[in-house]
């Protein structure tokens, strides 16, 4: 499974520890490029929201956060295959 795969699987599952593994996967693509960078920060940023909304049970928006969440991590995807 590749990383991307892996993140999306943690999109899935969105809770608390999936938030240090995508910072994990994430690591080694930062600082390739400001758009990169900016990228990451916006996907962490939904992913954290996920994973609030989630544990606190507001269940009417875990399927537009988690399709918020898909829709950035697959253009972090594209910018990183652009830039390597």
């Amino acid at each position: 499974m590749d990383c991307f795969e892996k993140l999306e699987a943690l999109i899935d599952s969105a809770g608390v520890d999936d938030v240090e593994e995508a910072t994990a996967l994430l690591g080694r693509f930062k600082g390739k490029s400001q758009a990169v960078d900016t990228a990451i920060d916006e996907f962490m940023l939904d992913l954290m929201t996920l994973v609030f909304v989630i544990e606190t049970g507001e269940e009417r928006f875990e399927k537009p956060l988690r399709r918020l969440a898909r829709t950035r991590l697959a253009i972090l995807k594209h910018l990183v295959t652009v830039t390597a």
